[in-house]
């Protein structure tokens, strides 16, 4: 089958690009490969679904520039395709003392990518957030949820509606760059296509070398394990809630978030998954593992963090401790007030070096666009992403 652009992965980044490929070149023939039954059923539909301002990252970094760019079109797609959003503010909490330089730092941050933040006392937090206990805090506005689950389904629609070919179940086994184009290998056939992009999130390694190219980072999967608070309990939480996070990591710390569908989710916490699609403790693949295991730059990371991955692992068997860590931000939460909700991973790529990407990565290879780092903020940046992507290919 005879494609101008073939797109790898059905997730949120690959759709918008897909879409603004669409855009782009309404004559074109788009075909988007996705090895799932449905689109969208793994980061993409498997995240807390906060609409992020940029507020963490790097000034003039790939995240703090395609945040930026992404919240306010995700905002704009959400508006005009009846995709429930609400911008409700977040906060983002001190706890102690120690925290204070990191926070200012943050404010620095946000002054620098332009986003709106006011600083709070102890006093403005609890007017704010009753429930939160904290020395000071950062209210950030433009911070909001939006069900990414929607984003994709719409998404898909566009797509098929302009003309666009999904195939569904139709896994990629091997991409072969010619003179004029690539020719993809699938368990569903053969394609062909003038150029080729791969966004195979948490295979976008494996994709990579698939395609003969040797991919600069390794995806390792963190599995990010969640409660819900019980419907008693959801005053305790009027907006989103954070910590303030360390910054040798790119995650977040367990939080407070809203969702669109009036719930509360606590969490998650970042222990190491034994599957690539390991949403549960149990779920384990040898092969995964030993790829895990087996690259260098994963064992130099475990040598120096090892500490804090037990502390992971601990949170993840101890219900009591995961408590303790949220009961940081909100001290009269208890355990009654927790149900388990779904779990999430994430494809957090690793370098030989033992060091996490911390930004977005996309590489070209002769006829192929490689997204080969694209954690959150993905879907808040995902039609900005897109797009950039789009410009190149």
């Amino acid at each position: 089958m005879r494609a101008d652009v073939i797109v790898v992965g059905g997730g949120i980044v690959g759709l918008a690009t897909a879409w603004q490929l669409q855009l782009l070149h309404p004559r074109d023939r788009i075909v988007v490969l996705e090895k799932e039954s449905d689109l969208g059923l793994h980061q993409s539909g498997r995240n807390s679904g906060v609409l992020h301002t940029g507020i963490y990252y790097r000034p003039g970094s790939a995240k703090a520039v395609n945040c930026t760019a992404g919240r306010l079109a995700m905002i704009e797609f959400c508006r005009e395709n009846d995709v429930p959003f609400e911008v409700c503010g977040k906060l983002i909490v001190a706890t102690d003392d120690t925290e204070l330089p990191r926070l200012a730092e943050l404010a620095q941050r946000a002054a620098a990518n332009g986003i709106e933040y006011e600083e709070l006392d102890a006093d403005g937090l609890r007017a704010i957030e009753p429930h939160v206990r904290g020395v000071a805090g950062l209210r950030v506005p433009g911070a909001g949820i939006v069900d990414y689950r929607a984003v994709t389904r719409v998404l898909g629609e566009l797509l098929r509606a302009a003309g666009a070919q999904i195939e569904t179940g139709c896994r990629v086994r091997s991409m072969r760059p010619t003179g004029d184009g690539v020719i993809v290998h699938t368990d569903r056939g053969e394609f062909s296509s003038a150029r080729a992009v791969n966004c195979a999130g948490l295979h976008s390694d494996r994709v990579m070398r698939a395609s003969g190219a040797t991919p600069p980072v390794q995806i390792v999967p963190f599995r990010g394990e969640y409660y819900e608070l019980r419907d008693e309990a959801r005053e305790l939480c009027r907006h989103l809630i954070y910590p303030v996070p360390d910054p040798s990591f790119p995650f977040l710390g367990v939080h407070f978030t809203r969702t669109i569908d009036g719930h509360v989710e606590a969490g998650p916490n970042a222990v190491l998954a034994f599957a690539r699609e390991g949403y549960t403790l149990g779920t384990i693949s040898p092969g995964d593992v030993l790829e895990t295991l087996g690259h260098r730059g994963f064992r130099r990371l475990a040598a120096q963090h090892w500490r804090v991955g037990m502390g992971e692992f601990w949170r993840s068997m101890n219900k009591r401790a995961f408590v303790h860590a949220l009961q940081r931000l909100v001290p009269e939460l208890r355990g009654r007030d927790l149900v388990p909700a779904p779990a999430g991973v994430r494809a957090q790529a690793i370098t030989n070096e033992g060091t996490l990407a911390d930004d977005f990565l996309i590489e070209h290879v002769q006829s192929v666009v490689h997204v080969c780092n694209a954690p959150s903020p993905a879907a808040t940046s995902s039609l900005a992403i897109g797009a950039r992507i789009a410009a190149e290919v």
